[in-house]
């Protein structure tokens, strides 16, 4: 009888292939490095991530399937190949001083390893744990988050100690030989498995956090045809669109609003990866206790206050909790919706319908901060940015209730269509 992996180890294996490839986060240190060193300007520097995040939307589209048919292990190892080859690569453009390359290896090569790299482990982690879906995903994804944490002070010391295109080098090789050993663990669970004792506890209603049947089992094809799919998708592209866009503005709107200094409005946006990070974890979570609609609807009304108070938040102190707030709920947008779509679709393609949904991730990363620099330099201010993100969360929000009226019809007729074949069945054997 073969041995049953250890679902811990799967998770910490996941960890591995997201705190690597989340290192993309930590692209704004290469920033002003490069601009000294080759005269680049900040936009043509910030091209390379935009790229990057684009293409990570797109692959884990179009890669979903093969991530379903192959497994984690092998879609595992081609992200680290493209990643690591991607990173490395861009050793070689900063060599060469070649912008077009750099968009090549870091932005086309880098950006597919980071898509089919976020996605191959989620559809496994669900998997291994039924009974703590969103906690699975969650510390996989918060790895994500945090990854800029650890890569950030590296880089700048490798910057300093060796170079730009030698710093490259070293990390395409760490980031390809971490992932690789992550890979070689990562593994779907045994057909029909489940952990020991979940069934027993869940008939006998002896735990706490509410799990109920997923609302079907459909394939990607199937789930985009869906109203439900569309209903998450647009939430995900709100949550991201504006989330992203206060990363990307962090440190000048605290000094505008606020009158924060540099320095000042710098600690506060080192702190970012820490709030970003810890609401992967924390959302997802608590999502398994309340549930994934509860998490959703809680994002959005937190996010119509906040964004709304923003402007007019003079003092420092409620200025960064506003935005502290704003980052957990992005980061908890990312690492509940693999959960989310396990509980509305099922898990038999959730690799590839997690790839579709994150289409909303390439569009927001690109429309998010190009829609608030636009604004900014028609009205000189962030006031008509943060009134319209409120107007947009605030679509959100009845999305989020909408979503839940169509999961309680869809439930409802599930349960009634069981009644009437298990009354069926009794007739039969009468």
């Amino acid at each position: 009888m073969e041995k049953v992996k250890n679902r811990w180890l799967i998770a910490a294996s996941a960890l591995g292939v997201h705190l690597s490839i989340g290192s993309a986060y930590a692209w704004s240190v290469f920033t002003n490095p490069m601009i000294d060193e080759y005269g680049w300007s900040q936009t043509q520097v910030s091209t390379a991530f935009s790229i990057a995040i684009f293409i990570l939307g797109f692959s884990a589209a179009f890669m979903g399937r093969f991530v379903e048919k192959n497994g984690p292990k092998k879609s595992s190892m081609l992200a680290a190949i493209f990643f690591g080859v991607g990173v490395a690569g861009s050793g070689f453009a900063t060599m060469m001083e070649s912008l077009l390359l750099l968009y090549l290896f870091y932005g086309l090569i880098g950006g597919i390893g980071l898509g089919i790299g976020y996605i191959s482990p989620v559809s496994t982690l669900v998997k291994w744990f039924p009974d703590r879906r969103g906690l699975a995903t969650g510390l996989a994804i918060m790895g994500f988050g945090f990854a800029a944490m650890l890569s950030g002070p590296a880089i700048e010391a490798l910057i300093g100690a060796v170079g730009i295109p030698y710093t490259f080098y070293i990390l395409g090789t760490i980031y390809f030989v971490v992932m690789t050993v992550s890979a070689q663990y990562l593994s779907p669970p045994p057909e029909g498995w489940a952990p020991e004792g979940f069934v027993e506890k869940q008939e006998a209603g002896k735990t706490k956090i509410k799990i109920k049947e997923d609302l079907s089992q459909l394939t990607a094809n199937e789930a985009v045809k869906t109203r439900r799919f569309w209903m998450l998708w647009f939430m995900l592209f709100i949550n991201v669109t504006c989330g992203i866009a206060i990363i990307a503005v962090a440190s000048p709107m605290a000094q505008e609003i606020t009158g924060m200094t540099a320095l000042a409005a710098a600690a506060m946006v080192g702190l970012l990866g820490l709030f970003n990070g810890g609401g992967r974890i924390g959302w997802a979570s608590l999502s398994d206790y309340i549930g994934r609609p509860n998490v959703y609807t809680a994002f959005f009304v937190i996010q119509v206050v906040a964004f709304t108070m923003l402007p007019f938040a003079s003092n420092p102190f409620l200025f960064q909790i506003l935005v502290f707030a704003i980052l957990t709920c992005y980061g908890g947008g990312f690492a509940s919706v693999p959960a989310y779509i396990g509980d509305l679709f099922g898990t038999k393609q959730l690799g590839a319908i997690h790839g579709y949904i994150l289409t909303a991730w390439a569009m927001a990363g690109v429309v998010g901060p190009i829609l608030l620099s636009f604004i900014y330099d028609n009205t000189g201010n962030y006031s008509l940015t943060m009134t319209i993100f409120s107007v947009l969360f605030a679509v959100a929000l009845g999305l989020s209730l909408w979503i839940r009226v169509d999961i309680k019809r869809l439930r409802g007729e599930k349960e009634k269509l069981a009644v009437q074949h298990a009354t069926a069945a009794t007739k039969e054997v009468e």
